[in-house]
């Protein structure tokens, strides 16, 4: 069963409406079902897409967060080829937040590290919602190390609300992890992207996500703290989260035009949820086509242009 957002009222309404129509069965005049059948539908679709033409940041961020959205899992079962898991961080444990291995992307070998939040109760549980502890950022340094000594690019999917913020994680140096995590990317001599699929809530995704090429979803988000936390720390009061939001300018759209991320991937009309397998598949080409810009770069100029993307961030708006 689809699961509607709050401002996809009318849309759920007219599909609610379809259904009652299709339980019918063949009661009545089946061709005039048909036909009201076709209506409601064809009145549905342009609702949708009337909706998803004008989303606010706030409705954004409602959509990264759905849960229907394509995950990591889906992702690396799609276009990742002989994806080999590799676990622990060497040090303390296993984090099934993040996941990482080695595999084929479109025939050449790459590091693939990512957030898995789970797509039920249970799978949910196991990976924390996607909030990586510290040995989950340290994995990531792990893999990222060993890609760079075997010249394997790295790839980064990015969908976390933020690091867990537990007094465990805190004790067992989770600021540091995320600082250790993010100066592995920075350093890294081979190209590595990052897609934010869903959420890039805080720290949590900037560990993985400075990357010389950043590609965001439609209606993915990437912002320095969730809107309901700045809502808090602004206002003292976390309904404010829709003029968080808003004001933060954690949108696709917004980040294109101050530098920080270089490519949009369009989703279908209401959202990644709808077409996992189309959104899959675009962003597929938009990762072979951010590769493609870094190939053949020796490792200094690699890290010389991401440098560079980093300081130029918010110099020309």
């Amino acid at each position: 069963m689809r699961t509607y957002l709050d401002f996809e009222k009318p849309v759920a309404d007219l599909q609610g409406k379809v259904q009652e129509l299709r339980s019918l069965g063949d009661e009545g005049d089946a061709v005039a079902i048909n036909d009201e059948i076709n209506r409601l539908e064809a009145r549905a679709d342009q609702a949708l897409g009337e909706i998803y033409a004008k989303l606010t940041p706030w409705q954004k961020t409602q959509v990264a967060r759905h849960p229907d959205r394509p995950h990591f899992v889906d992702y690396a079962k799609a276009l990742i080829e002989d994806f080999t898991p590799l676990a622990g961080d060497r040090s303390f444990a296993e984090d099934a937040a993040v996941v990482a291995g080695l595999g084929r992307f479109r025939g050449r070998g790459i590091a693939v590290i990512g957030h898995e939040k789970g797509s039920d109760t249970e799978s949910r549980l196991k990976h924390n919602f996607g909030m990586a502890r510290p040995e989950g950022y340290r994995k990531a340094v792990r893999i990222m190390e060993m890609a760079d000594r075997f010249s394997i690019p790295v790839l980064a999917l990015v969908d976390t609300a933020g690091a867990y913020p537990g007094v465990g994680a805190e004790e067992r140096g989770q600021a540091e992890a995320i600082a250790r995590s993010t100066e592995a990317c920075l350093q890294l001599g081979v190209p590595n992207v990052a897609v934010i699929i869903g959420e890039g809530g805080s720290g949590g995704a900037v560990a993985i996500a400075t990357a010389s090429k950043v590609i965001m979803l439609e209606h993915s988000i990437y912002t320095v703290a969730s809107p309901e936390a700045s809502a808090s720390i602004l206002w003292h009061d976390s309904s404010r989260a829709q003029d968080a939001a808003t004001a933060m300018k954690i949108t696709a759209q917004d980040l294109s035009r101050f530098g920080v991320i270089d490519t949009i991937v369009e989703e279908p009309v209401g959202g990644a949820h709808r077409r996992p397998e189309e959104t899959v598949k675009a962003t597929g080409e938009a990762i072979a086509d951010a590769f493609a810009t870094l190939d053949n770069l020796p490792p200094d100029e690699v890290r010389r242009q991401r440098r560079e993307k980093y300081l130029a961030i918010g110099r020309q708006v």
